[in-house]
């Protein structure tokens, strides 16, 4: 049988777990150019959140990265005991045309981070940092959700770079995760704040050059007072806003005129081409340790919910993923 793991309800805010129901089916056969593909590893990302609201169909499996192998095809291109990644399903199985899928090469690095640092989130961090930031020696850099799936690897380009890097973070304990393992120069625990405008400031006292957004709300008031002349603002995601009724605006939007500043928007989805070439330059980075990436992995497909909702409040540090089967 397939577990799968189906919406059956949409969520009213906060998402719970009687948004989900498991269900188990026959595992389904593939036609005509399909693959079957038994899925290893799957992905819990914060867009999926919004996604919720419309786009996923009720009554069917959440659609998601994962990584897989092949069992059984019927497309020219894919064989048995191929690893490839695409866009399937919260479930063990999956059928998928044969088109949509990408080889994995574990030559790279661990099959997990192609859905992690080899795969769209660390795309993100650098289309985000490194195209639209353009960080600089000697400039001061902030990232929100530094421990984060992106986040975490986005101060780490900066920092290559020659910027000063100032993460912010929900504990102490991501707290010393930036700054002693990924080489963040600084941390500001955003929920130990008295002021997050303040804080922004004793941490970046020349202004911010380059905030990589991934949070909105109130943080994201909190930088903008505080922002250099021509900062540069990648608005990857405002995820303190996903699972809020209503949208209460951000104040302070007066000082990217003030400033000279930009704040520009992207989606990586208009980046996907690139992913082959970044891999192979983020492949060695890592193999070099000049980046370092952590993975947070819960097992199985009956944690799916609560690992995804847990992410939404935080509790990750790093990509969060879940396993489903071992690779061999």
């Amino acid at each position: 049988m397939n577990r799968g793991v189906l919406l059956v309800r949409r969520p009213e805010g906060k998402v719970t777990e009687d948004c989900f129901e498991l269900r188990d089916r026959p595992v389904p056969d593939p036609g005509p150019g399909q693959v079957l593909t038994r899925n290893l590893v799957l992905s819990c990302d914060p867009y999926l959140r919004g996604r919720m609201d419309a786009a996923f169909p009720l009554g069917e499996v959440v659609t998601v990265r994962v990584v897989a192998r092949v069992e059984a095809s019927q497309h020219a291109r894919w064989k048995v005991g191929d690893l490839v990644w695409g866009f399937l399903g919260w479930e063990e199985w999956s059928v998928t045309a044969g088109e949509g899928l990408w080889p994995v090469d574990p030559a790279l690095g661990p099959i997990s981070n192609f859905v992690s640092v080899l795969g769209m989130p660390g795309l993100t961090a650098w289309v985000g940092m490194v195209e639209l930031g353009h960080p600089a020696p000697g400039e001061s850099v902030l990232v929100s959700s530094a421990a984060g799936a992106v986040g975490s690897l986005a101060g780490q380009l900066a920092r290559l770079a020659g910027a000063r890097v100032v993460g912010t973070v929900g504990s102490p304990d991501k707290a010393r995760h930036i700054t002693e393992t990924l080489g963040f120069h600084a941390a500001i625990e955003y929920r130990a704040a008295a002021d997050l405008a303040t804080a922004v400031r004793q941490a970046l006292p020349g202004g911010v050059d380059v905030y990589f957004e991934n949070v909105g709300g109130a943080l994201l008031e909190a930088v903008l007072p505080n922002l250099a002349d021509h900062a540069r603002i990648p608005v990857c995601g405002m995820i303190s806003g996903y699972e809020l009724l209503g949208d209460p605006g951000v104040k302070g939007l007066v000082n990217l005129l003030a400033k000279r500043a930009t704040m520009t928007g992207f989606s990586i989805y208009d980046h996907v081409y690139r992913l082959a070439p970044y891999q192979r330059t983020m492949s060695e980075l890592l193999a070099s340790g000049r980046v370092v990436y952590a993975e947070d992995i819960w097992e199985g497909i009956d944690a799916v919910p609560a690992a995804f909702i847990g992410m939404l409040a935080g509790d990750n540090i790093g990509k969060r993923l879940v396993r489903l089967a071992p690779e061999a």
